[in-house]
This record gives C-alpha cells, sequence and structure tokens, in this order.
C-alpha cells in the first residue's frame, strides 16, 4: 500500500519598505491576492508596510500567509499573518525570509529591501521587482501588473496544482 503524499504549495516571499507609498500598498495587496489564487503561500517580514499589505491580499483570498518576525514576540506581527514566526534575529532575519522561498518578488522598499533582493540572489533565488526597486539597473525582470508579477512568481517556484498559465506583462528582463 502507497501512501499519498501532500502536494506542497509554492512558497513565495514578498519583500519590501515597512513605510510604502499608496501605489505599493495597493500592488502588494493585489500581488498577495494574486499569490493565494493561484495556491502559493505567502512569506513576508510580518510586519507593517508592504509586508502587511501583501498578507492582507492573502488572507483576503484564503491564502496561507507566514510572517517571519525579528522579533521574539509574535504579536509584532499584523493582524493578517496566519502564522508569525518569531526569530529574535533583528534584520538577519532578512535571510530566512528569502531562504524560504522558492521565488522573490520586491514592492519597492529600502536598505533592508535591498539586503533581501541581494541575499536571494547569493541563494540562486529567482527574484522579481513589482514596480521600481530600491535602485535601477538591477538586471531583474521588472513587471507593472501584480497578476503578471504572480504568474511569473508561482511558474518560477514550479508551479501548483490547479494553477493556470501566468499570464504575460512582463516589463522588462534580463536574464
Amino acid at each position: 500500500m502507497t501512501e499519498a503524499s501532500c502536494p506542497r504549495a509554492p512558497r513565495i516571499a514578498v519583500v519590501g519598505g515597512s513605510r510604502a507609498t499608496e501605489e505599493e500598498v495597493a500592488a502588494a495587496r493585489r500581488l498577495g491576492a494574486e499569490l493565494a489564487t493561484a495556491g502559493a503561500v505567502v512569506l513576508c517580514g510580518g510586519r507593517g508596510g508592504v509586508m502587511e499589505a501583501v498578507a492582507r491580499g492573502a488572507a483576503a483570498a484564503g491564502g496561507w500567509t507566514v510572517g517571519i518576525l525579528p522579533g521574539s514576540d509574535e504579536a509584532e506581527a499584523n493582524p493578517w499573518i496566519r502564522l508569525p514566526l518569531p526569530t529574535g534575529m533583528g534584520e538577519a532575519r532578512n535571510a530566512l525570509v528569502v531562504r524560504g522561498a522558492q521565488a522573490v518578488v520586491a514592492v519597492g522598499g529600502g536598505w533592508g529591501t535591498l539586503s533581501e533582493i541581494a541575499l536571494a540572489r547569493a541563494m540562486g533565488r529567482p527574484v522579481a521587482l513589482l514596480g521600481p526597486g530600491p535602485v535601477s539597473d538591477l538586471e531583474l525582470p521588472t513587471f507593472d501588473d501584480p497578476t503578471a508579477a504572480a504568474g511569473w512568481a508561482v511558474e518560477t517556484a514550479g508551479g501548483a496544482p490547479g494553477s493556470t498559465t501566468p499570464p504575460s506583462g512582463r516589463v522588462g528582463s534580463t536574464e
């Protein structure tokens, strides 16, 4: 008798600033919803700004959200995080956020986001930008549309059972 295995969902990290513009918040929220709809688990830093927006969008669409927190208290997590993981590691937790993912999408951000992008690339994780990144000329796939970014992320992570073909919308790529 063979045991049935549990299919694993794609794990997508969404990184971005704890202080975000209205446009970044709207894009991250829609990205979270698109990722959840595609069956992905959303990993993020679990706090405010882009992290809260992506978690809110994913949760509203019925998806799983994981917040890898810098502190030791799960109460630091925003209310849309289903699984808060306090690390007590401070900014070093950025490595865990991207290590746990199969693909990373960055939405805006600053130095912390830039560190996550660098760590992800050093670990061999594919990274794309939704909107302008924290610096120009990163030579990463760049999307204007959250649906296209979500499609890229899920496809890059190996897809999900029942997921649809990702839509087109890639703005630029220098892979």
